[in-house]
């Protein structure tokens, strides 16, 4: 086996936070389909890559345990967190910016089904 150096063990722990955040928030919120799923996956990810660090350090100083757990762990931490709430803030931001309507038509409804009552 070869030995891994902090670095690396920190981009591991990214990596790994980053694809759970993003795997649990496909989770939470079930896509419509297999576009928005993989937007969503990559967009999480990214994020949880970009911002996992410091997102992990607000979180450990806040709860006062930055002392009592190691950076990787941090970092994993992190990521996780950034991953998940990614979506959350991007959809956020698009209803203020007026871009999501959900007064739109998703044909599950009783009016304009193609039932006559």
């Amino acid at each position: 086996m070869t030995d891994m150096s902090q670095g690396s063990w920190l981009w591991a722990a990214k990596g790994v936070g980053a694809i759970a955040g993003s795997a649990a928030s496909l989770v939470y919120i079930l896509p419509q389909g297999r576009r928005e799923a993989a937007s969503r996956f990559i967009v999480g990810v990214m994020c949880g890559v970009v911002f996992g660090g410091t997102a992990g350090l607000k979180v450990a100083t806040d709860l006062g345990i930055e002392e009592r757990i190691g950076s990787s762990e941090m970092v994993l931490m992190g990521s996780a967190l950034a991953s998940l709430c990614a979506w959350w803030a991007l959809g956020f931001v698009l209803k203020l910016l007026g871009q999501y309507r959900p007064d739109r038509p998703r044909g599950d409804s009783e009016e304009g089904n193609g039932h006559e009552r």
